[in-house]
């Protein structure tokens, strides 16, 4: 039902903008008719009063439809109450995490909320809308209660060494099972249920709103893995995080945000691994912004239509701009500055590991194809923290470029299981960069 509701409120907010959105840009091309007039007498009187009677019954005609929107919304509303009152509620369809259900109507489901999360998440939330997935672990398609009974039925066995997998924007959880069976001949393989087999790790999933600003979620999986330690049946002796993509960015966050607090969790973190994660920024984004402030620089409808849109992204998108994953970067910054980036180049956590993992697209990772697109969607040095001036430089423990990989293949791929594996057991004299590469090799674009 809250799904329902969330859908419900999310189409009439949809009317109420592209309403709003219609009227603009309605009210700009009759002004910009106005100003044509406006020099040649005897003319601009009588276009004037034209264009105030016009502008009259324009308004009049969409305040009238805001309110019709609006009544019909709370009729709605007050028929689910009626409904809710009376106990009824949709039946509940959970599915195992395999990549053999992708494609069913759970998966479908997930990804569309996934999908709309990553782009309008932040006002989802600030709506208190019911299609914002907020912050959950989750077991086979359900949240799973921060309650020691919950989390030894959801996570049994329980072991005392804890894994934590963050996804990227615009997914969920799912994204870990990707070509399961492909790639490992076992469509419910996951670097999670790999790690409980080879290493006793008791893997933990999260599900978050990756349209909010990287920190926010920084915090919230601060918050939530004090909650999770707090109520495990176990003691726990150490915490690795994993993230994908931005889920790397937020495992970042919170190890930094942990730590400052001092929250007992962050004593017990021993390992980030950051999986095809625009450290530096993701060039999509950087084209996007541009080309949204190109559009808007424009003063016609066709132009200012598509460039308010582009510009009504998440903040989570506009996050990886840059690759911001505390509020002092993007707290007083105007968001639409051309390309100036404020980030901090936080220090690590002390005596924590952390490694990055990339991919390129190319089989061989110092090809120009593979040193301009990276992975598809993230470059090299961004994946890397490899930045031109060598202060801003991320010091990543160790880390490894796999060629013939795009940013999807590196979430569940065997060869980045196998670097997790080798890296949590510290195998002595672990090649983590492929041997005809250096660090700043593989890193150079």
């Amino acid at each position: 039902m809250k799904r329902l509701r969330g859908l419900n409120a999310l189409v009439f907010d949809a009317v109420d903008g592209t309403t709003r959105l219609v009227e603009r840009t309605h009210a700009a091309v009759a002004a910009r008719s106005l100003r044509r007039f406006a020099p040649v007498e005897p003319l601009a009187t009588p276009a004037a009063a034209i264009n105030a009677v016009s502008g009259g019954v324009a308004a009049g005609v969409y305040a009238s439809i805001r309110l019709v929107n609006g009544l019909v919304e709370h009729a709605t509303d007050a028929g689910f109450e009626i409904v809710e009152a009376a106990g009824a509620k949709p039946p509940s369809i959970t599915t195992p995490l395999r990549s053999d259900a992708a494609g069913s109507f759970s998966w479908w489901v997930d990804h569309a909320q996934g999908a709309l999360n990553g782009f309008i998440g932040d006002r989802l939330g600030e709506r208190a809308n019911g299609l914002d997935l907020g912050m959950s672990v989750r077991h086979d398609g359900a949240e799973v209660a921060l309650e020691p009974a919950a989390l030894s039925a959801a996570l049994a066995p329980i072991s005392r060494k804890l894994c934590v997998f963050v996804h990227g924007l615009s997914c969920t959880e799912w994204s870990w099972s990707f070509e399961a069976e492909r790639f490992h001949g076992d469509p419910a393989a996951t670097f999670g249920s790999l790690l409980r087999r080879d290493l006793g790790y008791t893997p933990v999933l999260v599900r978050y709103n990756s349209g909010r600003h990287v920190s926010e979620n920084g915090r919230r999986l601060s918050e939530l893995l004090a909650e999770l330690v707090a109520a495990y049946p176990d003691e726990l002796d150490e915490i690795v995080l994993v993230g994908h993509s931005m889920g790397g960015l937020v495992a970042r966050s919170a190890a930094h945000y942990g730590s400052t607090a001092s929250a007992p969790w962050a004593r017990r973190l021993r390992h980030v691994f950051c999986i095809g994660s625009p450290h530096l920024g993701a060039p999509l984004e950087k084209a996007t912004h541009l080309l949204s402030r190109v559009l808007r620089a424009f003063d016609t409808a066709g132009t200012q239509v598509p460039g308010e849109i582009l510009e009504g992204r998440s903040a989570g998108i506009k996050d990886m701009r840059f690759g911001y994953t505390v509020d002092e970067e993007w707290q007083g910054e105007d968001p639409e500055a051309v390309l100036h980036d404020n980030r901090h180049d936080l220090p690590f956590v002390d005596a924590v590991g952390y490694y990055f993992i990339a991919g390129t697209i190319s089989h061989d990772p110092l090809h120009p194809l593979g040193q301009l697109f990276g992975d598809l969607l993230v470059r090299l040095p961004s994946a890397s923290g490899f930045a031109p001036e060598p202060a801003r430089r991320l010091k990543f423990r160790s880390g490894r470029v796999f060629s013939g990989l795009h940013h999807f293949d590196l979430v569940n791929h065997p060869d980045v299981y196998d670097v997790l594996r080798r890296c949590l057991e510290q195998a002595p004299g672990l090649p983590l960069l492929p041997a005809r590469l250096s660090a700043e090799e593989s890193a150079t674009g």
